[in-house]
């Protein structure tokens, strides 16, 4: 009898092993197949000559606009000063910050003016907002201008107020590429967050009771209230606004909540299902349906106090529909496969089945409508700083020294540098979305 136990309970451990093993060489087959199909993608995306030249060249101004304090700045990178040695470029971040304070020698003084045992200057000895009354009213690159040394000649020549147009460039790369990515991080997690929803659950499987309906209803108002009316909500105060929109959502999820309690009532507690796809889809045809400039531009008129923050939020809050509409139909695709019937049938969640298995799969579109989208978002940022709308007029960008140019027509350089960057920075985008949707496409040979 005990013989049969062991020869049994042998065989039992045999084919849990066995399966284990499969389990474990399934996995192994889907990883390889996923390095597979990247492997596969890098592979088609570098047969794309002017794609791969893009990439180089983006990461060539990522660098500049990530290094432009050590570029272009009045201060030197590292000096020796009364027989100190000090880095100020960097002492600038941690002032900047709060975490430290300029030593009195170093407070409100020229730098260039200071007798130091030695220096190393950034290549351009010049921030954006430094004005050289000896070389303004336009002094051009080539002309001759009234500096004491070559090393502070300004190289790309200066606007009517004497800021070097160079430095300008260089700092204007930083602002160009932070609204690009600002702006289109937020359009992404709107976009996936909302095409997710109506791709996955459609209009008829998600879910909630009717209490938590009725409730959430019932909280919109007191939401609305506390959350902006009482406050006497400032609309330029970004901070104010996040809490707000906190207090609005904690509000609301807070009636939700009330509600669940009211669920054992039979007709409260009826399963009623959210139509999210007819919803978001409206809402995505609502926001296409005006053009984008006009809408930025009629938001940024609301705002009395002009910010480069403002106006990445803005835009990330325009440029989410194409996303959201990738999402979509990559999502509707993806829920009719075999592996989310599957994860289905083993009684898994929804929600799990949409974050761990059919979002991961359906993100590759995502990676296109992000790379036009960045480039769609500078050229936006150029056209509002051209017009002197939503950027603060410190804050110096190529759409502001191309605007520069308007009032002297013969500064050919105001004209040409800032236009030629924009030119540049949105193709090498675009030529980078083209690569990404021949690689991406399962139709190109691989």
């Amino acid at each position: 009898m005990s013989n049969d136990l062991n020869k049994e309970a042998n065989e039992l451990n045999k084919g849990v092993n066995d399966l284990k093993d499969e389990q474990v060489q399934l996995a192994i087959n889907n990883s390889n197949d996923e390095q597979s199909y990247w492997s596969n993608v890098k592979r088609q995306y570098k047969k794309n000559k002017r794609a791969v030249f893009a990439i180089y060249v983006v990461g060539f101004l990522a660098l500049i606009a990530i290094f432009a304090d050590f570029l272009a700045n009045e201060k030197p990178i590292v000096c020796k000063y009364e027989g100190k040695i000090s880095a100020p470029v960097f002492k600038g971040y941690m002032v900047d910050a709060g975490w430290a304070k300029w030593p009195k020698q170093f407070q409100n003084v020229e730098w260039k003016d200071l007798d130091y045992d030695f220096a190393v200057w950034p290549l351009i000895p010049y921030l954006p907002t430094n004005l050289d009354f000896r070389n303004d009213k336009f002094v051009g690159p080539f002309e001759k201008q009234n500096v004491k040394s070559r090393k502070w000649r300004h190289r790309l020549g200066t606007d009517q107020l004497g800021r070097d147009v160079l430095s300008g460039m260089i700092h204007g790369t930083r602002v160009a590429f932070l609204v690009g990515i600002v702006s289109m991080t937020i359009a992404t997690f709107i976009g996936i967050l909302l095409g997710s929803l109506a791709g996955f659950f459609g209009d008829n499987e998600l879910k909630t009771s009717r209490a938590s309906i009725i409730f959430g209803a019932l909280f919109f108002f007191p939401a609305v209230f506390y959350g902006f009316t009482s406050r006497k909500y400032d609309i330029n105060n970004f901070g104010q606004f996040l809490l707000s929109l906190l207090i609005f959502f904690g509000i609301i999820t807070l009636g939700i909540f009330i509600g669940k309690l009211f669920k054992k009532i039979p007709v409260l507690g009826k399963q009623v299902a959210i139509p999210v796809d007819i919803l978001i889809t409206r809402l995505i045809e609502v926001v296409v349906s005006v053009p984008v400039l006009v809408l930025v531009l009629a938001i940024t008129a609301v705002l009395s106090k002009p910010s480069i923050l403002y106006v990445m939020v803005i835009i990330g809050m325009v440029r989410w529909t194409g996303i959201a509409r990738f999402t979509r139909a990559e999502l509707m695709r993806q829920k009719r496969l075999e592996y989310i019937e599957a994860s289905k049938a083993l009684g898994f969640s929804r929600v799990r089945s949409l974050l761990k298995h059919a979002l991961p799969n359906s993100l590759s579109p995502v990676f296109i409508a992000v790379a036009f989208g960045v480039a769609a978002s500078i050229l936006i940022e150029a056209f509002l700083s051209f017009l002197g709308v939503g950027v603060p007029v410190e804050t110096v960008t190529w759409g502001q020294l191309l605007s520069a140019s308007r009032k002297a027509t013969d500064a050919w350089w105001l004209a040409i540098f800032p236009g030629f960057a924009i030119f540049i920075t949105v193709t090498m985008f675009n030529l980078i979305g083209e690569g990404l949707t021949d690689a991406l496409d399962p139709r190109q040979k691989r």
